[in-house]
């Protein structure tokens, strides 16, 4: 059984370097989320609610071509 001791200069050293990066990765998933925002902002906004990749096709059959 382990016997409690003091604390380890290296355990320290873990358990400082663990909050650094928990706390680099709470700042990098806000920024993201940022991000995502403002690109949500800066996006062109159809009022139509027509998605303008696919603005006027109509679906079903297609008329047959004019070969004429």
């Amino acid at each position: 059984m382990a016997r409690p001791g003091p604390t380890t200069f290296a355990k320290r050293q873990r358990e400082i370097r663990k909050r650094r990066k928990r706390q680099e990765k709470l700042d990098r998933r806000a920024q993201r989320k940022l991000e995502k925002e403002q690109a949500a902002e800066l996006a062109p906004v159809d009022l139509s609610g027509e998605d303008p990749d696919i603005a006027g096709i109509v679906p079903g059959p297609q008329p047959l071509p004019d070969w004429d």
